[in-house]
C-alpha cells in the first residue's frame, strides 16, 4: 500500500518533468546502450551488456516509483490554508528562547524539503512541533538534541 503524499503545484510539476525526461530522454538512451553492448558479440562474456542491463532495470524501477508517486499525489490548495496558524506552506519567524537566534523557516512536503534554502519539512521534529500554534506562542519543541523552547514571532503565507 503506497503512502499518499502532499506537493505544492510546484512540487507536483517537478514530479512529472522528472517523469517525462526519464520515459523519453533515459529509456531510450538505455535501450541503445544495450543495443549497442549486444551487437559486441558473446553476451555471456561482455561486462558492457551486463552493466547496460542493470541501469536499465535501475531506470525502470525508478520511473515506476515515479509513476506510483504521482499516482498517490495529492495537491494542496493553499489558498484554504488557516493564516492565523503554523501549517504546510507556513513561513515561520522563530525565536530560540535559549540563544535568541532568530530564524525562518517555510514549512513544505517532506518531498519539497530542501534546508540549505530554508524549506523545512513538516515531518521535522521542529516542524511537528509548531503545527497548529499561533503567533506569540511559546512552544517547546523535542529534537534529537533536548527539548528547544521557541517563540513564534511571526507566520505568513509564501508565494511560491
Amino acid at each position: 500500500m503506497s503512502k499518499i503524499k502532499y506537493y505544492s503545484k510546484e512540487g507536483l510539476q517537478r514530479l512529472h518533468n522528472e517523469l517525462h525526461e526519464l520515459v523519453t530522454v533515459a529509456r531510450p538512451a538505455a535501450s541503445a546502450a544495450i543495443a549497442e553492448a549486444r551487437d559486441k558479440g558473446d553476451l555471456s562474456e561482455n561486462a558492457e551488456y551486463d552493466a547496460a542491463k542493470e541501469a536499465q532495470g535501475l531506470l525502470e524501477m525508478k520511473i515506476a516509483n515515479l509513476q506510483n508517486d504521482i499516482a498517490n499525489a495529492r495537491l494542496i490548495d493553499e489558498s484554504k490554508l488557516d493564516a492565523s496558524k503554523v501549517l504546510v506552506f507556513s513561513t515561520v519567524k522563530l525565536k530560540n528562547l535559549k540563544t535568541n537566534a532568530i530564524m525562518t523557516y517555510t514549512l513544505v512536503p517532506e518531498s519539497e524539503s530542501d534546508f540549505k534554502s530554508g524549506k523545512l519539512s513538516a515531518e521535522s521534529p521542529i516542524a511537528r512541533g509548531l503545527l497548529g500554534h499561533k503567533q506569540g506562542d511559546k512552544v517547546d519543541v523535542q529534537i534529537p538534541a533536548g527539548i528547544v523552547p521557541f517563540e513564534i514571532l511571526e507566520i505568513s503565507r509564501s508565494p511560491h
